[in-house]
Formats: C-alpha cells, structure tokens, sequence
C-alpha cells in the first residue's frame, strides 16, 4: 500500500512537476517504489536490473541530457489551449480503458511451486541448462557488436 502510494505520487511529480530536473527525480522514486513492487512479487533480479537499468543509467543520461540542453522558459513556444483539451481528452479516454480492461482482469493464487519462481538461483540454473546455446549465441553476437563498435570508432 505505501509502495503503491509512493509510486502514484512521485509519477503525479513527473507528469505536473514545470521543473524538468525535479521531474527526472521523481521518476527515479517511481523507479524505486516499482522495484519495490517487484520484490515483493518474489522477483529479486528483475527489481535489481531495473535499478540498474532504468534509475541509474537511462535517468543519469537523462539528467546529463538536461543539463547539456539550455532550457530557458522565456523562448520556449506556449502551447495552445486545444492542445491541452486533446491532452485531457485522450488521457480520460485512456483511463476509461485501462479500468474497463482491469475490472474483467484476475490475480492467480500462488501455488506452493511457483513461491521460488523469481530467485536468481532459479533463473541461472535454468538459463545455464535449457537456454545455454541462445545464451551463448547473445553473448557472441553482443561481443561481435562491442568488436565492431571499437573498430568502427577507432581513429586511423
């Protein structure tokens, strides 16, 4: 319930924030109170790479970006009052969707097999017996990537 508390608000603070930077902030709380959710569902590794992923690498570039642009609010175009209409009109339509699809839908009752489904332990055994030759292939192609990249930026 707090979790779920803190995520609205925070993503309430992106969406009306006027500063961007505050609003990157409060993205990152969303991040955290989502990962929070996530292990809380029992799914430890997917809540540490989104952590990883989306609050420490996308929002840092996000705020490098921000701080590269010169965001001045005196040049910046005003929107039009049809605009914000549309805005309102289609998130409402949104919101009707989402409820109408969220009231037909049913949480499933865990079973007693699927308590352990989201631990790393699980999840590296798996990927390293059933899945080891696609892992393999990935790490390949993502090495003949990284090679690639280095050549393709390398100075004659």
């Amino acid at each position: 319930m707090v979790l779920s508390l803190v995520a609205l608000v925070s993503a309430l603070g992106v969406v009306l924030s006027k500063n961007p930077v505050s609003s990157v902030l409060c993205l990152i709380v969303t991040f955290f109170a989502i990962a929070g959710h996530y292990i809380m569902l029992n799914a430890q590794f997917l809540a540490v790479v989104h952590i990883i992923v989306y609050a420490g690498a996308i929002m840092v570039l996000f705020l490098y970006v921000m701080m590269l642009m010169n965001l001045d609010a005196d040049i910046e175009p005003q929107k039009r009052n049809w605009l914000k209409y549309a805005g309102a009109v289609s998130g409402g339509a949104l919101l009707v969707v989402l409820v109408a699809a969220l009231r037909d839908a049913s949480m499933p009752a865990l079973s007693e097999s699927s308590v352990e489904i989201g631990l790393i332990h699980n999840l590296g055994k798996l990927l390293f017996t059933q899945y080891v030759v696609p892992f393999e292939i990935s790490s390949i192609l993502f090495l003949s990537a990284m090679v690639g990249a280095v050549v393709i930026g390398k100075k004659d």
